[in-house]
């Protein structure tokens, strides 16, 4: 039977501890879960396997999670992946015999964050979207994560990182190639850390869109924005960013980091935060002051992309609430010193369609209800809560416009004070 639409084991629910969005997947004979970060930034798949450094157990709301390791003995229908043999394998040339593992290592942009291992195969277990009690199981490529480094060690990925880019490596390319699934998958990202990935999705007719500018050698989901919009401020800037959901936050270059900063400020009815503290942790630079029970109305932003169709972002902001620095919101930009990355923070509200048949992104509003098949709570660990928006704020109903969205409204409740920890997972090259 040829499946056309298909979807992890329990990934409907797509979970967020550390401003990334999680999902669960089942591997080897017997099956056995991991909680792996969705990165559309990166290529490879890879668990945490018979380690040597790996990621410790999971802390959430004082409760200690036990978490797994593949043991590429104890599953019987694993295979070590050949250094010679396989067109899987990027460092052939370098094999130091003919029947030696196939070796990986992946370097990420985060400080000193890396994985390394081997390549194994074994079966990653599904099920139809048309029927959940429906197996459709396939043989996966996927890394043996030996050695893991950085954020990793830090809890940033609790059980492994399951990679959506374009390479042949990818899971989306493994399943397409296999004939599996048209060349195409979406993910919805619900406001309050919910959503869904299902592959074979390449979206519905209403959906707006914009192609992808594709790099052969090194291809990824890199677009074009030609304008960006504040309200009523406009700025004429063409610029390339790439859509990855492993990386927490947005980072954009100048001059499109500035003019879009000095917008928002010129436009939202606060005081510009100024901090106080040497010490501070957080890395945002258009902040405003804010008190409880204080509304404050967040002007839109929109990001004209090559085709013209608008792209509203539905929550710029990130809310900080500390007792060392007062409460403030800030908008969710970082300064880029290399590429444009639209992070996780501005897909909220989203169900963003990776069409590779026809190289385009495409995009619907969606707050992910009609995919949410499970009630499970966020994790959010204690020793690195969370950050975010819709925990920390009561939108206030407004008029919705079909064509331009609302100003909106925005009262903050007390609650606890937040650690930011960012994670920019796109692999160096």
């Amino acid at each position: 039977m040829t499946l056309t639409r298909f979807l992890p084991l329990d990934c409907m629910t797509i979970l967020h501890p550390r401003y990334l969005h999680f999902a669960n997947v089942s591997v080897g004979t017997p099956p056995s879960w991991f909680l792996v970060a969705l990165d559309t930034g990166s290529d490879l798949f890879w668990l945490p396997c018979n380690c040597t450094r790996c990621v410790p157990d999971l802390i959430s709301r004082g409760k200690i999670i036990k978490l797994n390791t593949y043991d590429l003995d104890k599953s019987s229908t694993s295979n070590r992946v050949s250094c010679t043999n396989s067109t899987y394998c990027i460092q052939r040339q370098q094999c130091p015999s003919s029947g030696s593992s196939c070796r990986y290592r992946v370097d990420y942009l985060s400080n000193n964050t890396s994985s390394r291992g081997i390549l194994v195969e074994d079966v990653l277990h599904l099920i139809t979207d048309d029927d959940q009690t429906n197996d459709a199981d396939t043989r996966i490529i996927f890394g043996c994560g030996q050695v893991q480094t950085g954020a990793f060690q830090d809890g940033g990925i609790p059980n492994g990182l399951f990679g959506l880019g374009m390479d042949n490596r990818s899971v989306p390319s493994i399943l397409a190639k296999e004939g599996l699934i048209s060349n195409s998958f979406s993910m919805c990202f619900g406001s309050r850390g919910s959503g869904r990935i299902t592959f074979g999705d390449s979206g519905s007719p209403d959906q707006r869109k914009t192609p992808f500018n594709l790099d052969t050698s090194y291809p990824t989901y890199n677009i074009t924005i030609t304008q960006i919009v504040v309200e009523d401020r406009v700025a004429d800037l063409e610029f390339h960013a790439i859509f990855d959901s492993g990386t927490s936050f947005t980072y954009i270059n100048d001059p499109a980091y500035t003019r879009l900063g000095e917008m928002f400020s010129s436009r939202i009815k606060a005081n510009r935060h100024s901090s106080q503290s040497p010490e501070s942790k957080i890395n945002f630079e258009y902040c405003y002051d804010i008190s409880l029970n204080q509304t404050i109305e967040v002007p839109f932003v929109n990001l004209t992309m090559k085709g013209g169709d608008d792209y509203y972002v539905m929550d710029p902001i990130i809310l900080v609430l500390s007792e060392k620095e007062g409460n403030f919101l800030c908008l969710g930009i970082l300064k880029s010193n290399s590429v444009n990355i639209i992070g996780q923070n501005f897909m909220s509200g989203y169900k963003i369609v990776f069409d590779r048949d026809n190289m385009n992104l495409g995009w619907k509003e969606s707050n992910c209800s009609e995919y949410v098949l499970s009630d499970t709570p966020p994790l959010n660990p204690s020793h690195a809560p969370a950050v975010s928006p819709a925990i920390a704020v009561n939108p206030v109903a407004t008029s919705n416009p079909s064509t331009i969205p609302p100003n909106r409204s925005f009262m903050i409740k007390p609650t606890f004070s937040f650690l930011f920890v960012l994670f920019l997972l796109l692999p160096i090259f």
